[in-house]
């Protein structure tokens, strides 16, 4: 297997960890409103993905790191054609951590309220714009045969881009509500099971329709069938989830992002980036690579380190692995 194509597979795999990871972030960030009905089931809510959070960006950090490593030009023209949807992204991003950190800072209930307005917004602004950034990568975008993106904002905001949003914006409330599921005990264990399967049945609507979609733009017979595999997996979430079986619910919503995402780069490859103008601006895993060599010694570095972090990450979710409830939240 070339290196470009091992690293194009490495950056699809470091975004689906992001996306399942970051996603009932963004899930519970959108929720916090909806299910937190007091102050202590809102901090019980942010303490769920509290010692979490920010361990999952790094899988953001680390995606673009690659990204513009190995592919340069990829990483150049998407970053200068989607600036704006990006920069509202990273806005968001910011906004939602120093709402973590900030909130509990100050006992006033107006000064704790404008805080749960950032960690809400700086939750769903990302959610749906992530979707409408990966659907117009796959779709393509207006580029100049410099690879240079030609387009407007407008043309960011099509009716594809627009559904990819919606998809991410429903995949992540409902991976979130499984994950709230998961982690709480009582009424609000309950209340987010219920919610799930109510979220879970519109977000399938929505999904199967996007990637029906997706697949009459560009498809190969293993992006069907991941296709096929995702819609299977969010079905079976909802089923688990009536059933209150937390666990299965959140390995389906997991199973349904994962399968999701790799519909879209099984699709779009060897292509990173089509375009709709001049056939020549479109950017391949060939012609947006960096050097071989620079990719070999990526890859030397990528064998050593990544075990390290993925080991560091799996020993951080099992010590923070218990329930906690507004029991475990102080009244003061």
């Amino acid at each position: 297997m070339e290196l470009t194509t091992i690293w194009f597979l490495l950056v699809a795999v470091l975004f689906t960890g992001y996306f399942i990871l970051e996603g009932f972030d963004f899930g519970v960030g959108m929720l916090l409103p909806v299910l937190g009905r007091d102050d202590r089931q809102r901090r019980v809510l942010i303490n769920t993905i509290g010692p979490v959070w920010d361990g999952n960006e790094v899988w953001l950090i680390t995606a673009g790191g690659a990204m513009f490593a190995a592919f340069p030009e990829w990483y150049a023209t998407l970053f200068s054609g989607f600036y704006l949807p990006l920069l509202l992204i990273l806005l968001a991003l910011i906004a939602r951590g120093v709402a973590f950190e900030y909130r509990h800072k100050r006992p006033e209930a107006a000064w704790k309220r404008r805080w749960d307005h950032a960690i809400f917004w700086g939750s769903a602004i990302p959610a749906f714009l992530w979707g409408v950034a990966f659907a117009n990568i796959f779709r393509g975008v207006p580029l100049s045969a410099d690879h240079e993106y030609v387009g407007g904002l407008i043309d960011l905001l099509n009716p594809y881009a627009l559904l990819g949003g919606l998809t991410t914006l429903g995949l992540f409330l409902t991976h979130g509500a499984v994950f709230l599921a998961l982690k709480t005990t009582g009424d609000i264990r309950h209340r987010a099971g219920t919610l799930a399967v109510t979220l879970g049945v519109g977000t399938a609507v929505v999904a199967v329709a996007f990637l029906t979609w997706t697949l009459t733009i560009r498809a190969n017979p293993a992006a069907i069938v991941l296709a096929a595999g995702a819609a299977l997996a969010l079905l079976g979430a909802l089923a688990a989830a009536r059933v209150r079986r937390e666990g299965w619910a959140f390995t389906g919503t997991a199973l349904a992002i994962a399968l999701a995402v790799a519909t879209l780069f099984t699709a779009l490859f060897p292509n990173v980036m089509p375009s709709t103008g001049d056939p020549a601006g479109t950017l391949t895993a060939t012609n947006a690579a960096s050097t071989p060599y620079t990719l070999k010694i990526m890859t030397w570095v990528a064998v050593v380190f990544t075990p390290i972090v993925l080991a560091y990450q799996s020993w951080t979710y099992w010590v923070f692995r218990k329930r906690i409830g507004v029991q475990n939240i102080p009244q003061h």
